[in-house]
């Protein structure tokens, strides 16, 4: 399965290790709207409609990474939920997903478009 990541599991990140025995296929950008935004150590995506074409690598991970992602990101916490991400070429026909932020956003920091590899 393909997956879109944008935060600390980013090469260079803090929670990278887990994608090593993947395959990085490439940088690509959202097709929709959304916003990074801060959440201590790594940043949450939402979607925005007023929000920016948020950047981010593709990895294609196997099952047993994606069940591992899926703890990384407390997915039964409830903390994200993974879903399909429309992206732009060369991605736009690709099934991707990535991991969206269900929490509230008032008052956090707003990350722009990418978040940068070892930010804090």
């Amino acid at each position: 399965m393909r997956v879109l990541v944008y935060g600390t599991l980013k090469r260079g990140g803090t929670l990278h290790h887990h994608l090593q025995a993947q395959e990085f296929v490439g940088l690509a950008r959202r097709a929709r709207p959304g916003r990074l935004y801060k959440l201590g150590w790594y940043p949450g995506l939402v979607e925005d409609s007023n929000g920016l074409s948020i950047e981010g690598e593709v990895w294609d991970v196997d099952e047993a990474t994606l069940t591992i992602l899926d703890d990384v990101e407390g997915i039964a916490d409830g903390l994200y939920e993974r879903r399909p991400v429309p992206l732009l070429p060369p991605f736009d026909t690709d099934d991707v997903v990535t991991y969206f932020y269900l929490g509230d956003v008032a008052g956090l920091s707003d990350c722009g478009a990418c978040w940068p590899v070892g930010s804090l």
